[in-house]
């Protein structure tokens, strides 16, 4: 579509491809592809030619050849008081290396961690670099993490020093601290000590702890640091065990943050994100962090509050370029135009939804490659979609990204419908990240796109249809598990190629869509073997009221459902009994005065039910086999969270912890 971009405003920057000046390539002698030793070197997945056969780097070199040319450009804006305060590349380097000296006078050794525990904030960013600077292993912490997770985490990656955001986390910490005989210190990054503790600083006590350390004895530590070792531990969420720390090394960061931003055509110098998922999940840290780094971008950190309704204010505000939203955040945005639009006049309803046909079919032409718009779609941008793109702070955001879980097709093709496409991104952390990337030329609704340039695919055991576990292999593949060699050896095969453990297949076109997840799949009692996801994605899309679905029937002779309603959440971000605006539309539609979830259980109340009823009548009758059909299904008191535990940090369902909470109603299913 030559006339307008989807996501604001076309530009031509500078050329992504330009090298970045790195100086000589830094390799440690290695015979494996894979380690599970801290201190082991891998030897990487070079390609001959083209892309992968980049010279690799280490994290201090592509700051520098960052800081060579953008060194007074914002990297890291955060609001203090009602005021965006900003360090510039320059400032942030810096910053990093008085951290780097505070953590080698503290005690830190090679190769043991340095755990980050709290929200994002430069803060955050300068701990984690100034570790890696320092050889150590910068390891993020879920902040929703109970002192017991954090223990095992800080345990396992031998921490000498916890970093950790206020008081509550620190709380955490001193209540496991005899147990970690590793730990050398911990420091507090927001606010003021509430007692004076031994070995337990503020930031501004941190960051001077090593102003007497010479700048020569942090260069030989910088100097002797190589991009096939380890630098940073991302934890996986542990829904089936404990968590596994999955190693990245230096090239694997770097390299990964180049080909994932030449791919979705950074730049250089220009670019703006918000930070406000987890950083201590691969998604956020590679998006937030790393690809910033490389690209010379500008990080704002969101409020801590981000994910309970201040996000929109601080989008507002900063008008990213891009923006990474889980499925959960553009689900909330959609609920809350729709509560906004079922308020509107007649006449408005009647331009919006006028409006919104033209947008889903120029959305749709435009992916199809037709740069052709339908009548009347000038007319739509200016009247709806440049206004809805301006009130939700995305009118200067070229692209608009989902990932970390699945999408549903009624959330995609109703942001479609205003003319602002989103695209999937697919990988995992033992990828470093992306996998798959859909960007503007090239993205197909429900496809998660191509394999990152310099990357492979392999689908493994492929059926007649063409299904097959998704296997990955390039330079963004992970160093292994560390100290747990059998599960690095069932992730990666013989030949180094990482499996997945999803299912897919690809189209004619290149384009990978995900069928299933090996692990998630039902077999009933039958022997039919039956992804949930679509299932479950099918009755929130034909019932406005339901908030999430989980589909059981492992190993039984019919499938059944739970279901949460919608409801609203309280400061902690905790599920409340009091029904969203769209819930309660939904109820008054149906001659229901309900406005709390407990009143439509403990009513049973009829028209509800029968709606919902309905809904799994039209899911069912798009199944395809008898066994696929749900016979049974229930509405629980409340809905899923990741506080209570069924959610996790980027609110991806966990099925064995609601299997496990659930299992009451479960066995109710089955007469058990």
């Amino acid at each position: 579509m030559s006339s307008i971009c989807p996501c604001g405003p076309d530009h031509k920057g500078e050329d992504v491809s330009i090298p970045l000046v790195v100086g000589e390539e830094r390799l440690a002698p290695a015979q494996d592809l894979w380690s599970t030793a801290s201190d082991k070197a891998v030897k990487l997945r070079m390609e001959t030619s083209g892309p992968g056969s980049e010279p690799s780097m280490t994290i201090h070199q592509m700051f520098k050849a960052t800081l060579q040319k953008y060194g007074d450009l914002p990297a890291l804006r955060e609001k203090i008081n009602g005021i965006w305060v900003t360090l510039t590349y320059e400032e942030y380097y810096q910053h990093s290396r008085a951290a780097a000296k505070s953590f080698l006078k503290l005690g830190l050794k090679r190769f043991h961690g340095v755990g980050i525990l709290g929200f994002n904030s430069p803060e955050w960013f300068i701990a984690d670099v100034g570790c890696i600077l320092a050889g150590g292993l910068a390891t993020g912490i879920y902040t929703t993490n109970s002192p017991e997770a954090c223990q095992y985490v800080s345990e396992n990656c031998e921490a000498n020093v916890l970093v950790v955001e206020n008081h509550k986390q620190l709380i955490k910490i001193l209540q496991i601290r005899d147990q970690l005989p590793h730990l050398k210190a911990i420091v507090q990054y927001k606010g003021e000590l509430e007692q004076k503790l031994a070995d337990v600083f503020t930031w501004a006590e941190f960051m001077k702890i090593g102003k007497d350390v010479p700048d020569a004895e942090l260069d030989a530590v910088i100097d002797s640091l190589k991009s096939n070792e380890c630098c940073t531990l991302i934890y996986t969420s542990g829904t089936t065990g404990n968590p596994k720390g999955v190693m990245l090394s230096h090239d694997n960061i770097t390299w990964t943050a180049s080909a994932a931003g030449a791919m979705t055509r950074q730049r250089m110098g220009e670019e703006a994100v918000v930070s406000y998922l987890p950083l201590s999940h691969v998604a956020a840290q590679m998006n937030d962090m790393w690809i910033c780094m490389r690209f010379a971008a500008t990080t704002n950190f969101a409020d801590p509050d981000a994910l309970k309704g201040s996000l929109g204010n601080t989008l507002k505000e900063v008008r990213p370029t891009s923006f990474l939203g889980v499925p959960r955040v553009w689900e909330k945005m959609q609920e809350a135009m729709k509560a906004v639009g079922a308020k509107s006049t007649v006449m408005k309803k009647k331009i919006g939804d006028w409006a919104k046909g033209i947008g889903l079919t120029s959305s749709y032409s435009a992916m199809n490659g037709d740069s052709s718009v339908p009548w009347g779609f000038t007319v739509a941008n200016s009247l709806v979609y440049k206004n809805v793109r301006k009130a939700l702070g995305l009118d200067r955001c070229r692209a608009c990204f989902t990932g970390a879980a699945p999408i549903t097709k009624d959330t995609l093709e109703y942001f479609m419908s205003l003319y602002i496409p989103i695209f999937e991104l697919y990988g995992m952390s033992e990828s470093s990240g992306p996998h798959t990337i859909s960007w503007i030329q090239d993205y197909r609704i429900m496809s998660c796109g191509k394999v990152m340039i310099g990357c492979k695919t392999k689908l493994d055991k492929e059926d007649a249809d063409g299904n097959g576990e998704i296997c990955f292999w390039g330079r963004h593949v992970f160093m292994g598990y560390l100290n747990m060699p059998e599960k690095t050896e069932e992730a990666l095969d013989a030949e180094g190629w990482l499996h997945s453990g999803d299912l897919g297949k690809h189209d004619n076109n290149g384009f990978l869509y995900i069928t299933g997840r090996i692990k998630e799949i039902i077999i009933t009692a039958g022997g039919e073997n039956i992804p949930p996801v679509p299932t479950e994605d099918g009755i929130k899309e034909e019932v406005s009221i339901i908030s999430n679905a989980m589909l059981v029937g492992d190993k039984k002779k019919f499938l059944s459902m739970l279901l949460t309603l919608k409801c609203n959440v309280d400061e902690n971000g905790e599920p409340t009994d009091e029904l969203t605006p769209l819930a309660v539309e939904f109820c008054r539609q149906r001659g229901v005065t309900a406005s709390k979830v407990s009143e439509i259980i403990n009513n049973k109340e009829p028209a509800i039910y029968e709606g919902i009823q309905e809904g799994m009548d039209r899911v069912n009758a798009r199944a395809a086999s008898n066994a696929q059909r749900v016979q049974k299904w229930t509405i629980l008191s409340q809905d899923f969270s990741i506080s209570g535990g069924e959610l996790g940090p980027t609110m991806k369902l966990k099925r064995p912890v609601v299997t496990k909470m659930y299992q009451e109603e479960i066995n109710k299913f089955y007469g058990e």
